[in-house]
């Protein structure tokens, strides 16, 4: 595509002010020849739709977002325009990317240096502190962008780009639904400290994108509980892999099960997605002793309460899994189109992001939500 090919005008959907209902309105495309050094225009084809989309349109999290917003950190399209200037560019001219929640770091402070990118002093965020991916064409930065190979679907490697999970649950039900996503569970996942054999356990492992964790922590030779609720969600996570099932309707002693199944010693690790303070306080009765608790979700108000006497009397290590680093994003989306992890998703348009929003808000999205652009 050419310069001259590129419209002047888009279609995008932008939260006015904190709390507004989201627009799909006419927007400016940036002018190709305004890019600067190491920028980059990417022509979409798809975004995913998050809850932590959400939480941008809301301002709910005590870190807020610009405003006016184009939020979306899920995108995937092709290259379309270079800035003038940019040398050795890991990313070329047609080339088909994905755009995810770290849209740009430093790479130069202590963080970037150390491979924690996502703490970059001077890090962007994309739909969050600069536009995302709700609309047509948006502006990227070539040390960031990552490069999508064959053998996976744009709308697929969407999904396994997001960020965060934020999923609000109510508190008679600690362990339900909760949307996980590809590329930080995979990184909670790298980083728990586990090996192959050893027992993660998956709440909410059946809905959303929990199903992501479940073949992720399998690929890696982990052997997996699941938990979640109802049959169709049974028979899901059975499929992917998981070697043993727990139904937190029916189950009256979820740790008492756990420990039963691990021969009494508990799980080797958590990922924890759910933004309630309750499932951080299961997760520390039900780990061993030098478990692991990888913390994942992001809610807009909760506290981590566990026990402080058992977390160190039992060696529990609490980490923080924020995101991944440019290299985590390869693995995850590499290991996507391998055929060794597969996502599942509903398709919807741009045009439907408010009552994607609403459904979010009130719980009522079981899969991913992916926008045609």
């Amino acid at each position: 595509m050419t310069n001259n090919q590129i419209p002047k005008t888009q279609k995008a959907a932008i939260v006015a002010v904190e709390g507004a209902s989201v627009q799909v309105k006419d927007h400016p495309v940036r002018d190709p020849e305004s890019l600067g050094p190491g920028e980059c225009l990417v022509k979409l084809h798809c975004s995913g739709v998050c809850h932590t989309d959400l939480h941008a349109a809301l301002g709910d999290w005590p870190v807020k977002p610009k405003t006016p917003l184009i939020g979306g950190h899920e995108g995937v399209g092709e290259i379309v325009a270079i800035g003038k200037n940019t040398t050795n560019s890991p990313v070329k001219m047609g080339q088909r990317v994905g755009i995810k929640w770290i849209a740009d770091s430093c790479l130069n402070c202590v963080q970037c240096r150390n491979g924690h990118e996502q703490n970059c002093i001077n890090v962007k965020l994309s739909g969050y502190t600069v536009d995302g991916t709700f609309q047509q064409y948006v502006v990227s930065w070539v040390n960031a962008v990552t490069p999508i190979p064959d053998g996976i679907e744009s709308e697929a490697a969407a999904s396994i780009l997001c960020a965060v999970s934020s999923y609000p649950l109510p508190p008679t039900a600690p362990l339900t639904n909760v949307t996980t996503k590809g590329l930080t569970v995979y990184r909670a996942l790298k980083y728990s400290e586990t090996n192959p054999h050893e027992w993660v356990v998956i709440p909410g492992a059946g809905g959303g994108l929990g199903h992501l964790a479940v073949q992720y922590a399998k690929y890696m030779g982990r052997r997996v509980i699941a938990i979640d609720g109802g049959e169709e969600k049974r028979k899901l996570c059975l499929s992917l892999g998981a070697d043993h099932w727990i139904d937190f309707t029916q189950c009256k002693d979820i740790v008492g099960e756990i420990k039963k199944v691990t021969d009494g010693y508990g799980a080797h690790a958590a990922v924890v997605t759910t933004a309630s303070t309750s499932g951080y306080v299961q997760a520390v009765d039900y780990l061993r002793d030098n478990g692991h608790l990888m913390a994942v979700g992001l809610p807009a108000k909760a506290t981590l309460d566990a026990s402080i006497f058992f977390t160190v009397f039992k060696s529990i290590t609490i980490h923080g899994s924020y995101v991944g680093n440019r290299q985590d994003a390869i693995e995850a989306i590499d290991i996507a189109a391998s055929g060794a992890v597969k996502c599942h998703y509903q398709m919807k348009k741009l045009s439907d992001i408010q009552s994607v929003y609403d459904d979010l808000g009130k719980g009522k999205i079981a899969g991913r939500i992916v926008l045609s652009v």
